[in-house]
């Protein structure tokens, strides 16, 4: 069985989750809820873990992508109330048995759930209505109220607990206006749907950028998602890394010209004078992307960059450690202080997240208090 102290980690660091939830706090009214996502395995920080972490700094919910990651949330103990973003159709007697709360994006699936609540005889069973400003992927279009508040009318085995929307670029400033217009979009017809209901759901509709960028449009609630894990949307704002992914050096080798080139594809190329290298036991299995190889990328080892040689491989990749005094054992830092997830993204031409969420499961999450 594999020990944390050896292969490979990735460090949750509580102080860090700590002083990004509280600075994301401070900007809000004291009265606003906060939703924190841990879809997609808590981001690829570990869901359990991070769900409970939120849970011991006072978040008031979480959410998930599909019902299967609420119901693991669930199995672990996790009792804070949990929205499911895309609860599909299939799904509601698991939705209902876990005590999820789905998000309804379309008349379709409130007819299907409430048939399945019915058949069980259970009224004010809680739900989410999204609505559509703008991003045009899941949600009501406004043409849609009517059918919606009618239906909602006369359908007691329902209680809308929220209506909330999505906004599509509020981290961007050369598109504030569209922002600005989604927002308006959405108090319109949150406030016609409500006006129908008889009695008032929360509102939300700003995400980590909004929050930061558009504090005074927070409503009733905010859904804290990539800020709570180090990602911040205003560059004068430095967020704290929550996670680190760390692995110990497995094997050194000294080699000189005669020794041939290094990896798959025999693309590291040793030194006339020789090259040092330090083997390590992560590779594109673990979320170590392949364009990362070949010296494009370079990670931390006693308090030095050292870039990658060679191709990565399945499970592990190989350090350029020359002029470093490097040991088995040694621990090598893949990204979280230095390099940071920003860097790896920009490396790669894509965004924090997909580096993040390519952390499998199979490297250990490791809560550092």
């Amino acid at each position: 069985m594999k020990r944390e102290d050896e292969f490979s980690r990735l460090e949750l660091s509580l102080p860090a989750c700590r002083e990004n939830y509280r600075y994301f706090r401070s900007l809000l009214e004291p009265e606003t809820k906060l939703l924190v996502l841990v879809k997609a395995n808590a981001y690829g920080h570990g869901a359990v873990e991070f769900a409970s972490l939120m849970r011991s700094e006072g978040a008031d919910y979480l959410a998930v992508a599909y019902p299967v990651e609420g119901m693991e949330l669930r199995r672990s103990g996790i009792a804070l109330p949990i929205l499911v973003l895309t609860a599909g159709t299939d799904f509601f007697e698991e939705i209902i048995d876990s005590r999820l709360e789905p998000s309804i994006p379309n008349l379709e699936s409130l007819e299907k759930l409430v048939a399945v609540l019915r058949a069980r005889g259970i009224k004010d069973f809680p739900v989410h209505i999204k609505l559509d400003t703008g991003m045009h992927r899941l949600g009501f279009m406004s043409g849609e109220l009517d059918a919606l508040s009618a239906f909602l009318e006369n359908c007691p085995e329902v209680k809308v607990r929220s209506v909330f929307s999505h906004l599509s670029v509020a981290e961007d400033p050369e598109q504030d206006n569209f922002t600005l217009g989604q927002i308006a979009l959405f108090e319109r017809n949150s406030g016609r749907l409500i006006s129908r209901l008889g009695y008032r759901p929360m509102r939300h509709i700003l995400n980590s950028a909004g929050i930061q960028r558009f504090p005074q449009y927070q409503f009733d609630m905010v859904r804290l998602g990539i800020g709570i894990y180090g990602i911040s949307a205003r560059p004068e704002v430095r967020l704290k890394p929550v996670a680190s992914l760390k692995c110990k050096v497995l094997q050194i080798k000294r080699l000189g010209p005669e020794d041939g080139d290094i990896g798959y594809g025999r693309f590291g190329h040793v030194a006339p004078e020789g090259t040092t290298i330090a083997t390590i036991p992560v590779g594109y299995a673990d979320g170590i992307d392949r364009r990362l190889g070949r010296g494009n990328a370079s990670f931390s080892v006693r308090g030095r960059r050292v870039p990658t040689i060679g191709n990565i491989c399945m499970d592990m990749c190989m350090l350029d450690v020359t002029g470093v005094d490097v040991e088995v054992g040694d621990t090598v830092t893949v990204f979280g202080e230095d390099p940071t997830v920003d860097e790896l993204a920009s490396i790669l031409g894509t965004i924090p997240y997909e580096v993040m969420t390519s952390i499998p499961r199979r490297i250990d999450r490791v809560i550092v208090r």
